[in-house]
Order: structure tokens, then sequence, then C-alpha cells
């Protein structure tokens, strides 16, 4: 269990998420593994791409693992945003194989991808909504500015899941497959990359990348977030929600 990293030949390495017992859940650890991934990745000179799946066959990620006290890590915040590259400018591209649901902090993480491909019983979404908890991890500041505005908004909101057809008609999803052919197409991508130039290729990587960030994400607009943040963990609707979510029941929220 944990997080993976291989790195084959013709430039393409690959991380996968491997925790199926609990749908590919990140602990702290994992966080942290999957951080120094990126890191790791991003200095060497001899990865061009990166693929990025969860193990099994039921889910890439289901974000974090909400029976793990994450009041005890007291990094928490910069931690999500290292391991899902929330602010992170990585410079070699990224392809999502969505082998599986891919919801909450999976989601945010696939955000970060610059290709997604997906299985067609995929399922997207971030239901943190309903267990008391803001979307942190780059779900409040990127979704909007990937995906038409309504439908974002309809998965910040009501938390539902949505299908890999409409994900994929939204323009989230690059393809949707039959399973069998999931990793061909990513590793396909990933050759058609590594065949053009490195330079180009991570130039055209970090500008968009940059872009889709803006600049007042380092600044205001992720002060404004955090005080978001802060202002839900403060409710006690967290605890409620997270409480609710491992008893498998409603939550409760009092009125405010």
């Amino acid at each position: 269990m944990g997080i993976e990293v291989f790195q084959g030949g013709g430039g393409i390495a690959r991380i996968t998420i491997d925790n199926p017992s609990r749908r590919n859940a990140l602990d702290i650890t994992m966080f942290r593994d999957l951080a120094d991934a990126w890191r790791v990745l991003d200095a060497d000179r001899s990865v061009r791409c990166v693929i990025l799946r969860g193990s099994g066959e039921e889910a890439f990620c289901s974000g974090a693992d909400l029976s793990v006290d994450w009041d005890a890590c007291q990094d928490r915040d910069v931690l999500i945003d290292q391991a899902l590259l929330k602010s992170r400018v990585f410079s070699k591209p990224i392809i999502a194989a969505i082998n599986g649901h891919c919801v909450a902090g999976g989601f945010e993480l696939a955000l970060a991808a610059d290709i997604r491909v997906a299985r067609t019983d995929a399922r997207f979404g971030l239901p943190e909504v309903r267990w008391g908890i803001f979307p942190s991890g780059g779900g409040a500041l990127k979704l909007t500015r990937q995906i038409p505005r309504a439908l974002a908004m309809e998965l910040l909101l009501t938390g539902r899941l949505i299908s890999a057809e409409r994900a994929c008609e939204s323009g989230f999803l690059n393809a949707v497959v039959a399973s069998s052919a999931l990793d061909d197409w990513a590793l396909s991508a990933a050759e058609a990359i590594c065949s053009n130039s490195p330079a180009a290729v991570q130039a055209v990587r970090a500008f968009c990348a940059g872009l889709e960030l803006g600049d007042p994400a380092s600044s205001a607009q992720a002060l404004r977030e955090q005080t978001c943040v802060d202002r839900v963990r403060e409710s006690g609707d967290w605890r409620e929600g997270v409480a609710a979510f491992l008893e498998k029941r409603t939550p409760d929220y009092p009125d405010r």
C-alpha cells in the first residue's frame, strides 16, 4: 500500500495510488509520498511525461482517508497543496488514466492533469460539502476554469456525482474507453508527447498551468480561499460530517 513510482523507458514515468481496499484513499503518509514523487520526477531530466492511475478496479482515488486524525497534521494545507498540485506548477505533462470512481481529493488530483481518459463506468464529483468539508485541494479554485460554470457549481454545491459520459461532454475528459483500452490509450498519448521536443513540451505545460492558476492564485485569491477553509473547519460541521461518513449515516448539522 502506498504511492508507487515506476520509471520505464522512453521518458515515461508512472505513479500508482495503491490502496485499493479503501478505494485508493490517501492517508497522511501517502500525501507526503505523493508530494515527494512530484518533486523527484520534476527534477529528473529523463522524465518527460507522467501517467497517473489508481490500483485495482474500483477507484482512481477517493481523496483523503477520513478515518485519519487530520487535526494532528499541522501542515495539512501545505501538504494538500503539494500532493494535489493545487497551486504548484509541475513542468512535465500529466496523463490521468482514471480506472474507476474519481471523487473528492481524487477529483482534485485529476484537475492537475493535462490529459484525462476514463473507463466507461467511472464517476466524478466533489462530495465534500455533504460532510462539512471545504474542497480545498483545488476544486473550488480550478473547477470553474476547466468546465462550464453551471456544471462546476452543481458539483461543488450538491455533492452529486456525474457519469464519465457527462464529464467527457463537459470537456473534463479527453476520452471514455473500455477498461481493456484504458492503459493503452494513456500510453499512446504519453508516447506521442515524448516524441516531441522536451523543451517545447515543458515550456507549453508550465505556461498553460501558470495561466490557469492566474496571478492572484498565490496572493489575494489563496488568502480568501484559506479564510473560507478555516471558517468551515471552525464551524464544527467538519467533525459532524466526518463522524457521519465513518458511521454511514446522514449528518445532522445545526442551524446557524
